[in-house]
């Protein structure tokens, strides 16, 4: 099951310094920062060797973490899935409109839920919080 999480807000990545020298990405190998002069259109990491394409000019991307192993993983805005090239977990890449948040009914816990859902599951006390119910109508610890 993938794992609905939201991206972090991020400036259009490639980021140009001021200077407009040189941008930054995260290699596609092992996940290092490359640094790379202004009109690349591939980067070699000294690190794994790994070849990594620059995205085209314009191209806005987003950050989110694996929810598998907490690696953060940079894609291309717009894009529905990710999959973590650490654990391959495949995760959702949801748009801040497409999620909501609501507060654990035991541990008071901000949790994040797609629209749509009757239901929030704590990872952190495994409680399960109805969704748009009153408060303590229908709330109850999983098993």
């Amino acid at each position: 099951m993938p794992v609905p999480l939201a991206p972090y807000p991020t400036p259009p990545v490639p980021f140009t310094p001021p200077n407009g020298g040189q941008s930054q990405l995260v290699c596609t190998g092992c996940r290092n920062l490359l640094m790379y002069p202004a009109g690349a259109t591939s980067v070699c990491c000294a690190v794994c060797s790994t070849v990594t394409s620059v995205p085209a000019p314009g191209t806005e991307m987003a950050q989110l973490v694996c929810g598998g192993c907490h690696t953060l993983l940079m894609y291309i805005r717009g894009a529905t899935s990710v999959q973590c090239s650490c654990c391959h977990t495949v995760n959702l890449a949801m748009e801040a409109n497409q999620v909501a948040h609501v507060n654990c009914g035991n541990c008071r816990m901000l949790l994040m839920y797609q629209y749509g859902a009757r239901s929030v599951k704590c990872a952190v006390c495994n409680f399960v919080t109805s969704v748009g119910a009153s408060p303590g109508a229908e709330q109850k610890p999983s098993s």
